[in-house]
Parts: structure tokens; sequence; C-alpha cells
């Protein structure tokens, strides 16, 4: 057998892209048992019983880098012999029981897991004969192209970054408006629905005053609310904005500045969506509702100038 060396660890730990032990399933060798190694690991390292004069023996399914075995506590093993892709183990009479040595084996072939690393544990009299180690492989090509794949998300991250840095430093207001074709030469189209939409709330929500408003690109409605007294305040979460044949309008925002008290003054939730087609006017069902409980309001017959 070609001639090795040895790499002996007293007291460090092993490093590096080590893959660890998967739950382990039954073996092909009658007795024995078998080990799964993943190329990202899981967090584990599977322990192996030795017992001091007995033997126990590894077998793997790839090719060792037979030079560059690393053993803790070398000098307590009375025989390790490794094959091209065996390891064979025997523990010295000086090895006390539940002492631990850490081995870890590098693979030829390149692929990942590189590395596998194990705990082996003295037992008195109980030594494990025959292990399998089964690598679930991945080559140098995959991580290429998952890399890869990372650059381009990466990529359109930036880009969305860039576009939304270049949205906040637009101006606000009308001249944001303008600048960003929002109005037409008729400007922003509004009217007051209080009388004429159709309520369905859950107890304790009082709608007040709604307004809905239209410029080219963009439709709300703005939705005065009370709160009954005795009740928990009210912030809304989402919303929706449905016609009659099911199609919904992209909410952009829902706008609320602060949560609405019970009993305290009315609040003010604002409802921005895209814009349906110029001669689409309605009606819409407007959806309210909170994060963290069952109160709802549900406006139906919302329609727009």
């Amino acid at each position: 057998m070609p001639p090795f060396s040895w790499v002996v660890l007293l007291g460090l730990p092993l490093i590096g892209t080590a893959a660890v032990a998967q739950p382990e399933v039954s073996s092909s060798v009658p007795g024995s048992r078998r080990i799964e190694l993943s190329p990202e690991g899981t967090g584990t390292i599977s322990e192996i019983m030795i017992s001091p004069g007995l033997s126990t023996m590894l077998l793997f399914d790839s090719e060792l880098q037979r030079e560059s075995i690393e053993l803790e506590g070398r000098q307590r093993f009375s025989l390790v012999d490794v094959g091209q892709a065996t390891l064979r183990l025997m523990p010295t009479t000086s090895a006390i029981p539940g002492e631990r040595f850490k081995l870890m084996v590098r693979f030829r072939d390149g692929a990942a897991p590189s590395t596998a690393v194990f705990l082996l544990k003295v037992h008195p009299a109980k030594a494990e004969a025959t292990i399998e180690v089964y690598r679930e492989q991945r080559t140098i090509e995959t991580y290429q192209q998952e890399i890869r794949d990372a650059r381009v998300e990466i990529f359109r991250c930036k880009e969305e970054l860039a576009r939304m840095v270049s949205d906040h430093g637009a101006p606000s207001g009308l001249t944001g408006i303008l600048i960003n074709d929002g109005l037409n030469p008729d400007g922003v189209a509004g009217q007051v629905l209080t009388r004429s939409v159709a309520m369905t709330v859950t107890r304790a929500l009082k709608p007040t005053t709604i307004y809905s408003y239209r410029s080219s690109k963009m439709t709300a409605v703005d939705v005065r609310i009370e709160v009954e007294t005795g009740t928990l305040p009210w912030r809304a979460e989402g919303a929706t904005l449905k016609g009659r044949s099911g199609e919904e309008l992209k909410i952009l925002r829902v706008w609320q500045a602060k949560p609405i008290l019970p009993g305290g003054p009315e609040g003010r939730v604002i409802v921005e969506a895209e814009a349906p087609a110029a001669e689409v006017h309605g009606p819409f069902s407007l959806k309210l509702w909170e994060a963290d409980g069952p109160r709802s309001i549900t406006l139906g017959n919302v329609t727009f100038p």
C-alpha cells in the first residue's frame, strides 16, 4: 500500500467544508450501519462506536485522498489502514471509554461534499464492525450555476432599488403628479359616495363619509371611520377593489396615519389603486380589514367619476 502522511490534531476542531451525516437508512451489508452525507450538511456529526482491540471498518462509495486523512489522537490507535475507498481503525488499550476522537476524510473526485467528519466514541466492548458511507454528491458545475442564478437575482434587485430611489427622488405634490402624467386636462375628478354605497361592517366600525377620486392613471377611495367606545383601536391592514365580474383593480397603497381610537375622532383611510379603463366607472366593491382581528368594512356600489 502506498505510504501516506497523517495529520494529528490534539484538541483542535476539524474545520472546512465538511459534510455532516444525514438520517441513517438501511445498509447493503448485513449487520452494518449506513450513513448518508449531504452536500450542505445538517449541523450534526455521526458518532461511530469503537472499542480497544476491536476493528471498525468504514466503507465509502467514493475514492479517498489517502494522504489527507486527519485523525485526532492518532497515537491512541494501533491500526489505521487506509485503502482506496476504505478505512479500518482499531484503538489501543490506552483509549479510555467515553473518550471521543474526531476523524475527517477527504474525497478525491472534487464533488461536494469534498470532506466528511465523524466522531469516534470509545466503548469498552461494543465496537461497530462495519459502517457504509454514501454521499449525495453535487458537482462543481451545479454550484457554478447557482452562483450565476444568484448574480442574475442580485442584478434584478439592484435595478429595482435604482428604480425605487429614482421614484423617491421625484418631486412630490402636484409637480410629481404632472411629471408622471398623472393628470389629464380635466385634472382630478371627485364625488361624494356616502349616500349611494351599500355598507357591510362588523360591530364597532362606522364609516361616516366616503369620497372617490379619479385621475388619468389612478383612483382613490377616501373613507372616514369611527370606532365604537369600549372596543379596540382599528387600523386597516389591506384592501381589495373588485368589479361585478370579479376583476380586481391593483391596489397601490392603503394609507392611514394612525390607528383609530374607540370613542375618539373619526380616522381617515385612503385606498389608492390603478385606474380602470376610461369608460369603466364601476360599480366596485371595496373591502378593508385589520391585521390581527376579525373586524372589516365592505362598501358596495363604489363608483369613480
